[in-house]
Formats: structure tokens, sequence, C-alpha cells
């Protein structure tokens, strides 16, 4: 069996968090390793680390899990209800979108990382808010 678009953007959007959450404990491990910090310093938030990273970090990982439900509900429906015709179009755009928004938050907080990261994230909806409306059958 192979690998729809689909399912690979479901597992995508699991596997993004993931990797984020090695990034984080690599970067936290390098700053108690090498002495910058102790194992209990660390703000929840990321506030307290150099240049601004972890903290960007912490919030691109909360962000993604934030919205891993919405679009992990809706390609699992598409699976499960036989209906990726809906979704295989943009399943990897969707996917791509995630990514895209993510590393532009971790590049920068600058407005046009900004503005970039926002376009991300509007794509994100757009998409779901079209499966959502092919899936209740509003599209004709």
């Amino acid at each position: 069996m192979s690998l729809t678009a689909s399912a690979a953007a479901l597992l995508g959007l699991i596997t993004w968090p993931l990797l984020l959450s090695v990034l984080l404990v690599n970067q936290r491990g390098l700053l108690v390793f090498s002495g910058k910090m102790a194992v209990n310093a660390f703000n929840p938030d990321g506030s307290n680390t150099p240049g601004g990273f972890g903290q960007r970090l912490v919030r691109v990982h909360a962000n993604c899990l934030e919205n891993l439900p919405l679009q992990a509900a809706l390609l699992l429906y598409a699976i499960a209800t036989l209906q990726t015709a809906i979704t295989e179009p943009l399943a990897l755009v969707l996917l791509g979108a995630r990514v895209f928004q993510s590393l532009m938050h971790l590049i920068s907080t600058g407005p046009l990382f900004v503005w970039l990261r926002f376009a991300g994230f509007f794509v994100q909806l757009a998409i779901l808010a079209w499966w959502l409306w092919q899936f209740a059958g509003l599209d004709g």
C-alpha cells in the first residue's frame, strides 16, 4: 500500500513537533552541559535562554501542538470516510505551510518574518476551511 498525500501530511504534522522537541532538548542540553545554565533554571516559556531563540522555539513547538488537533482531525476524517479525494490536492501544501510558518518564526520576529509567518498560517486556515466546506457539501 502506498502512502497517500493525506497520510503523508498527517505523519508530517505529527513528526514536525517531534523534531522541534528534539531540537528543544538539544538546545537546552547544550546549555546545561556547557555550564551556561543550570538544569533547573529554564523558564517554561524559554524566555531566559540566550538570543531569544529558545523562547521562539518553545512558542513554535506549542503553536504546532495547538493546531495539530484540527489539522489531524480533518485528515483523519477524510481517511476514515474515504474522502481523501478532497484532501489529497492540498494535504502536502498544508504540511509545507505549517513548516514554513514555523521556520519563519524560528528565524526572526522582525516585521517581514511576522508577515511571512502570518501568510503561512493563513494558507493553513484557508485549506482547512476549504476542506470543511467540501466535507459539508457546500461546494455545489
